[in-house]
């Protein structure tokens, strides 16, 4: 590995020369295969080796370095030049919040080689070493919290810098297994405007992850300065949310015609503020682009409301802009890290809006070597967890204990990818962290069998929680933990059997069963059927994660629709209890209820961020108040997925398309109609193929379509609760309409 030193914010340029051992025509093939501390952009003669941005991308870099393969035949000549811009990165970045300054290392550095195949057998290798020249770049100073800084006038007659090489750990070499970070579209803006203070404010319409390409002639010297942000106050960026975050990009002009984009960084943002611009700004000089992990869209869902049709929007632009190398809580601020809570609720809507297969596999190959390194062997509340470099990244509970939901990230992400997608094999490669995180747990049992004791995010975000105290929830946080566990040990019971193995599986059915028994002494009172703890949360957990059954599971369901009701379908869940509210809502026979949580707009409710003009997911459901003010709270952040994981209802439940064998390979295709809707439809790419379900409301009649891949046996639950089993192709159902028939029993 090869690196050159310069000012530790500015990024480098790395160059080497080579010749053709034959001609061009003879070469058969022509690999650049490459990773950096840091990240870095190759160009061999003057063109982009691939459209990859910021590569490597961030990983658990102590044990797993990412090798990028790119065929570059296409790009030789007799005599050839690369080079490669190498910037900070996550590598340096200072990572972390409360002044954390995380870094992996004080030297960047680049590794490649070129491997040229020929036609008659012989192959050649150009290496990284120290024949290798360096230069100063116009990138006087890059970082991903506070942005980058080009300076035009460095464009010609740049410095020369000494190689040398960095001692690395080549075993932390792996081949690249989730997509590459490109760029994905460009926005222009909406509308440009004079803010109260009279600065120059561009609105891209849509909140977003990436940066902005700026065009400009002025003096030289002259500076253009791009603040980002996601919101307004009153008139003005509003940047408090970004906390430390700088999210500033300044652009030096080199007295001629200049053109930038930032590549060493990225943004969380739809507002752009910019001065020192030479004249006034139009739509013409500027533009958004969009950058995240290159997935593909597998799912579409859309329906009679064009509130929630933007809901669902909202959630795949949460997606797409925090799956940026890896799952993360938010891009803006300084933080954009890979929380596992976040993912672990999130992870099934995940799989129906993308192919997210790969993206999450290679996320939960740091988990495990992260799981595995811990001192605990708890799963971290981060990954790849920085929050172990140093005390500003949080208490040490936060690192050594297993907790809830965050910990249950390595069941329940794998429990999601073996339901989307079906693969025994990956299923395998994730088994073994799903027994280091259920072996923590269980160290950290009270003696009655409940998970009561340690550290928990309990339903974090209860929206009755104070904003100074985000964790002051109403659900009972070791209930909460108890409920977590039931499901996670089921499914790692069922994992087991399907890995064949039996001992794991007895263990852990007995797991299951003793801590499902636990939890009914503990918080279920025996005189009233009703939960100890008396919130929506509890029932909801209860209910969805299997650790109520018979006439107790009913009554949990009653309880909590009398809840729902007396809130005035308002959401009174937090994190943990938001993403099955719905769920258990609808399996316990409450459609009606579900429906009208969904669909209600005031605040808290999926659909009021949305009537406040929201294109993501919130992290708070007021991260707007109502007046148009800021939420006072310090985490504010107008891009967090995790609340969108109501999606995952609205295809499964509402659509109604489900899997009734991994990788979709069987089909329950079971639409349900509910009041507010006049009709809902989606389709989704499948291992086995596309799947479309829907129905649609008219005169009284409920008229079901579905379209099954050849090959697939599919069951058909009509809403007035009889079932049809079909094969492939479309086909077309009628029934009368349950919202109907129940009013007019009324």
């Amino acid at each position: 590995m090869i690196t050159a030193d310069a000012e530790r914010s500015a990024a480098i340029i790395l160059s080497g020369r080579f010749h053709l051992d034959h001609p061009v025509d003879r070469v058969r093939s022509a690999v650049l295969r490459a990773t950096a501390h840091g990240v870095y952009e190759a160009r061999l003669n003057g063109r982009a080796v691939s459209e990859a941005v910021l590569s490597p991308g961030w990983s658990s870099y102590e044990w797993r370095l990412p090798v990028s393969s790119d065929p570059v035949e296409h790009l030789l000549r007799a005599e050839n030049t690369i080079e490669v811009l190498l910037g900070n990165g996550w590598w340096r970045g200072d990572l972390g919040f409360a002044d954390a300054k995380v870094r992996y290392g004080d030297d960047l550095g680049f590794i490649a080689e070129i491997e040229i195949a020929y036609a008659d057998g012989t192959t050649q290798r150009i290496v990284t070493d120290e024949r290798w020249t360096a230069w100063t770049s116009d990138v006087v100073s890059n970082d991903l919290y506070n942005g980058q800084r080009i300076d035009a006038r460095l464009r010609q007659g740049r410095d020369a810098l000494a190689v040398r090489e960095v001692a690395f750990d080549r075993a932390t070499l792996v081949p690249r297994v989730g997509p590459a970070i490109t760029r994905q579209g460009l926005l222009r803006p909406t509308r440009t405007f004079i803010s109260p203070s009279g600065v120059t404010l561009v609105d891209f319409g849509q909140n977003l992850v990436g940066w902005v390409r700026l065009r400009a002639r002025g003096a030289r010297g002259a500076a253009v300065m791009l603040r980002h942000a996601e919101a307004l106050d009153e008139g003005e960026l509003a940047i408090r949310p970004l906390r430390s975050a700088e999210a500033t990009d300044v652009f030096v002009l080199s007295g001629g015609d200049d053109e930038f984009e930032p590549t060493l960084t990225f943004h969380g943002f739809r507002y752009v503020e910019v001065t020192g611009y030479p004249r006034a700004i139009t739509s013409d000089d500027l533009e958004a682009i969009v950058v995240h992990s290159d997935l593909r869209r597998t799912g579409r869902f859309s329906c009679s409301s064009d509130l929630v049709n933007r809901l669902v929007e909202n959630s795949v632009w949460s997606q797409r802009g925090n799956f940026l190398s890896l799952p993360t809580d938010c891009p803006q601020r300084d933080e954009r890290l890979g929380w596992t809570g976040d993912i672990a609720v999130y992870a099934a809507t995940a799989c129906t809006q993308f192919d997210v297969a790969d993206f999450l596999h290679d996320w939960l190959l740091d988990l495990a070597a992260e799981t595995a390194h811990a001192d605990g062997r708890a799963v971290p509340a981060v990954v790849p967890d920085v929050l172990k470099f140093g005390p500003g990244g949080g208490p040490h509970l936060m690192r050594d204990l297993p907790t809830a939901i965050w910990g249950d990230a390595a069941v329940w992400v794998p429990q999601a990818l073996w339901h989307a997608y079906g693969d025994r094999d990956r299923l395998a490669e994730h088994y073994p962290a799903m027994t280091l995180h259920l072996e923590s747990v269980i160290a950290q049992l009270s003696p009655t069998g409940l998970w009561d004791r340690g550290f928990q995010w309990g339903d974090w975000l209860d929206p009755d929680a104070p904003p100074e105290d985000p964790g002051r929830a109403k659900a009972d946080a070791g209930l909460v933990a108890t409920a977590c566990l039931v499901r996670s040990a089921d499914f790692a019971a069922e994992a087991a059997r399907i890995l064949g193995h039996e001992e794991d599986r007895i263990r852990w059915e007995n797991l299951a069963a003793d801590t499902r028994a636990a939890f009914m002494r503990r918080f279920v009172d025996a005189s009233s059927a009703r939960l100890t703890s008396d919130a929506p949360t509890s029932y909801a957990l209860a209910i969805v994660f299997g650790v109520l059954e018979g006439e107790a599971l009913l009554e949990a369901g009653d309880r909590l629709a009398q809840l729902v009701r007396d809130s005035g379908f308002v959401v009174t869940t937090g994190f943990a209890g938001t993403p099955y509210v719905t769920w258990a809502l609808s399996e316990t026979g409450h459609v009606d209820e579900a429906y009208r949580l969904l669909l209600q707009t005031e605040c808290p409710s999926w659909l009021y961020p949305v009537t406040m003009g929201a294109t993501t997911i919130w992290e708070r459901w007021d991260s707007m108040l109502p007046d148009g003010s800021i939420n006072p709270g310090e985490m504010t952040s107008f891009n967090h997925y995790a609340l969108g994981a109501v999606v995952d209802w609205l295809y499964q439940v509402v659509a109604g398309i489900r899997p009734a064998s991994p990788g979709y390979a069987r089909l329950r295709l079971a639409p349900t109609p509910g009041p507010g809707l006049d009709w809902a439809s989606a389709t989704l790419e499948t291992p086995a193929g596309v799947v479309e379900s829907g129905w649609e409301r008219r005169d009284g009649i409920i008229h079901v379509r579905v379209v099954v891949p050849h090959g697939v046996e599919a069951e058909v639950a009509l809403p007035d609760g009889t079932a049809r089993r079909v094969d492939g192709g479309v086909r077309h159902f009628t029934c009368a309409d349950p919202v109907t028939q129940d009013v007019a029993r009324c």
